[in-house]
This record gives C-alpha cells, structure tokens and sequence, in this order.
C-alpha cells in the first residue's frame, strides 16, 4: 500500500504541479490542502498510519506554514513535516528545522530529489518510532502507538486520548469492567509532559478504613521509631498523574478533601500543622453513571465537575469487533513468551466463535480465556472446542450487569408475630442474604444492592 503525503499549497498549479508529481511519477496518496489551517485539520481527524508525511508552504494565509508545523508537531510529534520553500527562503527553511521540520524542499522540486527527502523523513521517524517504543518497553511506558484498535476500534478514544495527553486537566474515564481504563489512563500519563514523573494507581474499592492516610498521608509520629511516617499515594505521585479508579466509592468526607486538592493544590496529611502544596494531575474511572450518583446523593455534585472536565468513553469490546481477533494474537504471544508456553494458532472456526462472543467482561475476559486455552489445550491449535468448554466454565462467574441486577430473594416485611419489621431490620436481611447469596462477595452484594461499597461497609458496621 502506498504512502499517503498530505499537501498544504495555497498556489493552485504549484498545488496541482506537486499532486501530479507524486502521484504519477513517484506512486504515492496524496491529500491537497490550501492552507496550514486544513492541513492541521486533516491530521487531527485522522488516524494514525493514514497520512506518512506532511508537505507544508510557508507562506500562505489563514495559517502559515510556522503555525502548522507547531501545531503538527504538538498533535503528532511523530508525523514527519517537509517545508517547501523558495530558493531566497533559505533562512526560513534552518528555522524550520530548528522548530521539528524533518527536512525542507526548494521549489520547484526534482523528483528525484523530493523522493529521497520523504522516504529519508518517513524512515526516520519509523526508526525514531521503534527506538522510543524499546525505551517505552524498557521503562514500562505505553503510548497509544501500542495499543491494540488504536486505528481500529479504538481511533476515536485514541484521537481523545491524545488530546488529555497534550492538556493538563483531569480526565474521567468512563466504561465496563475490564475495558481497560487503568491501561489508558496510563497511556495519556505516558504521552504527556508528565511521563518521566510518577503514575500512582489507588482502586478506591479496595481501600481498607484507612482511607485518610493512604490518600493523604500520616504526618504522626509512628508507633515504632523505625517505621517512617507515610507520605500518602497523592505525593506519591507527585510531578506526575494519580488514578483514582472506582471513584464512586470515596466516602463523602474524603471526597471534600479531594475537592481542595483540585482547587487548593494542596493536601493536609493526619497531624501535619499545616497544608503541604502539590503538584499531581488526576484521572478518575467508573464504571457506574456518575451523574445518577450525583442525584442519588452518593457523589457531591462540586467534585464531579471539577473531575468530568474532559470525559472519555472507553467502547465495549462488543462494539468493537475489529479488535477481538488482533487482540487474542497479541494475548497468545505475550502469555505465551512471559508463561514460557508453545505459541499456538487459532484455528478458523475457533477465530469465527471469539469474534462471535459478548465479551460482556470485556478485554479482561478475552486475555483469561486465551490464557486458559494456552494452558489447557493439549492441540498444537487452539480450536473452537476447547474455548467453547473453557468459556462454558468460567460463565458461571457472574459479569457486572448481573451482579448489579436485582437479586432475587424474598424478605419478610413482618416478623412472627405480624407486625411490620423496621427499616433498618430490612435492610440488614437483605445485606445478609445478598452477602449469602455472593458467597460473602462483599464488592459482588454491594452492586446487586445498588449502593456504594464503602455504604456497605458501615451498615455491616451498624448491624454489628
């Protein structure tokens, strides 16, 4: 498949003289475009891979070619821009340079001469590409590059995604179970200015009743000399990006102290004698509405939108079948080479039944079901039998819409003797019998009851 350059020409026959050139002589796409400004515009509603270098005038109106370049450069550092200019615009060309321009191309060309100036900037970055990748693998940094469906299923997260990285604002991710919100979050963490600071991961769900001080920090002194007094996950983090997945589970107190982090830009540790100044960016995730939490009164309404500046939508697996299939490959060699097993193909009608599945548990399900197969399967193949019996299995697991359905169990509103029982006796049956009924899974019972885990928590408090 051929390259794609995109031209940016505001003289029509230089424009026309430029298309024709590359096209019929030199066999590559091209997209004309007058101005900077249209040029910019492709790019950025485009997806990666779809344009392999930019052709930019440096003169021409609405936007020159100095603004587009910077803003190339800021959108897609890694999308090589060529300068045209004329043959007494020398000094505008070293400038160019100087601010990203791969390359520059006195008009008019030679075809020879513009052929080896794209293909050098193409390889280049493709080489720049792959040596930032090995620095990324080595430090254990992700870039959208890396993500499986970022010109799939996922262009238009990633074209959001991208815009998080470029800003500073905090972001809330929102999707199911197992889509992949941490990855992402960390993902824009690594494209962003950020990247060499700290990512701080909390799951507010799991956080025991020391919320305080893991958030915050404990400035007290410890009850052993030798232990040292804890900083708290958001200084932990700070330079760089703290995510706060299962938001909706903060306490309504914690919440306030999260407030003033966002407006404030400082924190108060347990027994510090006074505020301490921070420097973090936040990404939060849910899988729940968070504006049903906010009329429910679960969420203060001032944090969610001090936290929903710029909300991003990670899509279902479901909705994205394009991906499920190059998904499971990468899944197979990944596991395969860090588990040490043979890596094994899927065979059509196993491909056929993955691609015809749910995946009501998302990417989360799809890599464990892979995983299993590779260790179960005793074929050089993984084929449809042996995933149909291992899905089978593990179904019985209960996904999240089913877990958060209403469970059907009966209670009594009166008691032996005929009268109505209390609210508060109801309500501890039914968090028993929801505890009973999910295996004293108190995360599974809180959702099919439809409040917060950390409510959970103080009923179960209350009823003791």
């Amino acid at each position: 498949m051929a390259d794609t350059i995109l031209i940016a020409e505001d003289d029509p026959l230089q424009r026309r003289m430029l298309s024709t050139m590359l096209t019929k002589k030199l066999g590559y796409e091209v997209i004309a475009t007058t101005n900077g400004k249209e040029a910019f515009e492709r790019v950025e509603s485009s997806n990666v891979g779809d344009i392999s270098a930019v052709l930019l005038d440096i003169n021409m109106p609405v936007m020159d070619g100095f603004e587009a370049l910077k803003s190339i450069r800021r959108y897609r550092p890694d999308l090589p821009v060529l300068m045209l200019t004329s043959n007494d615009d020398t000094e505008f060309a070293v400038r160019a340079i100087k601010e990203g321009a791969s390359d520059f191309v006195v008009k008019p060309p030679e075809p020879a001469h513009l052929n080896i100036a794209i293909s050098n900037a193409i390889r280049l970055s493709t080489l720049a590409q792959e040596l930032s990748k090995l620095k990324r693998d080595k430090e254990g940094a992700i870039a959208f590059s890396d993500l499986i469906g970022h010109r799939g299923g996922l262009a238009q997260t990633v074209a959001y995604g991208r815009k998080a990285a470029a800003s500073d604002v905090p972001v809330m991710l929102m999707g199911e179970t197992g889509a992949g919100k941490e990855l992402f979050a960390r993902t824009i963490h690594g494209e962003s200015k950020r990247s060499g600071a700290p990512f701080v991961a909390v799951n507010c769900s799991a956080l025991s009743q020391h919320i305080e001080q893991t958030l915050f920090g404990d400035e007290r002194s410890p009850i052993t000399t030798n232990a040292p007094r804890a900083i708290g996950k958001i200084r932990a983090a700070e330079g760089g990006t703290l995510f706060l997945d299962d938001i909706t589970e903060l306490p309504p107190d914690i919440q306030v102290r999260l407030l003033r982090v966002l407006q404030q830009k400082e924190i108060e540790p347990l027994g510090g004698g006074r505020p301490i100044k921070v420097n973090v960016r936040i990404i939060t995730a849910t899988d729940r509405d968070l504006r049903r939490e906010v009329q429910a009164g679960n969420f203060r309404e001032d944090l969610y939108f001090r936290l929903n500046v710029l909300p991003i939508t990670l899509t279902p697996l479901r909705e994205r079948k394009q991906d499920i299939l190059p998904l499971a490959e990468h899944f197979i060699h990944r596991i395969s080479l860090s588990d040490r097993l043979p890596i094994k193909a899927l065979t059509a009608d196993a491909q056929a039944y993955l691609t015809s599945q749910p995946w009501m548990g998302n990417v989360r399900e799809l890599e464990g079901l892979i995983h299993r197969a590779l260790v179960l399967s005793d074929a050089h193949e993984i084929d449809r039998d042996i995933l149909e019996q291992i899905h089978e299995t593990s179904a019985a697991v209960p996904t999240t819409a089913e877990r958060r359905a209403p469970v059907a169990l009966t209670i009594a509103m009166r008691d032996e003797q005929g009268h109505f029982k209390s609210m508060a006796t109801i309500e501890n049956e039914a968090i028993r019998n929801a505890l009973t009924h999910f295996s004293n899974n108190i995360t599974h019972a809180a959702e099919a009851l439809g409040i917060a885990k950390s409510t959970f928590y103080r009923k179960i408090k209350e009823a003791e």
